[in-house]
């Protein structure tokens, strides 16, 4: 009978039973009421946290909705000056070919 034990690896079955008995006490210790309050405390802390970044990225939101909008004024105004440019070039044009015609006619 004495045989079967020789067979066994005790070094391995130490470090199982250590591992279960770690792990049995780590739960104890997990659930107890000063753990509970780390937790809750951790957790109030991340809340805060949470908050103040939420703070900085509505501030982020509207200031880049503000400088968005700027640009795009930017844009339209540009876009409004080069068509009356180019309104004015074509209008000049105009006018320099009706004007070089009025004097071939003459």
């Amino acid at each position: 009978m004495l045989k079967c034990f020789e067979k066994i690896d005790w070094k391995k079955t130490g470090i199982f039973a250590g591992g279960v008995l770690f792990g049995t006490a780590g739960i104890k210790v997990l659930s107890s009421k000063d753990a509970k309050k780390v937790y809750t405390s951790c957790t109030a802390a991340f809340l805060r946290a949470k908050e103040c970044v939420m703070n900085t990225v509505s501030t982020v939101q509207e200031n880049a909705g503000d400088i968005y909008a700027g640009a795009k004024e930017i844009n339209e105004e540009r876009a409004a000056k080069a068509e009356a440019e180019a309104f004015a070039d074509a209008e000049a044009e105009a006018a320099e070919k009706t004007g070089t015609a009025e004097n071939t006619e003459e």
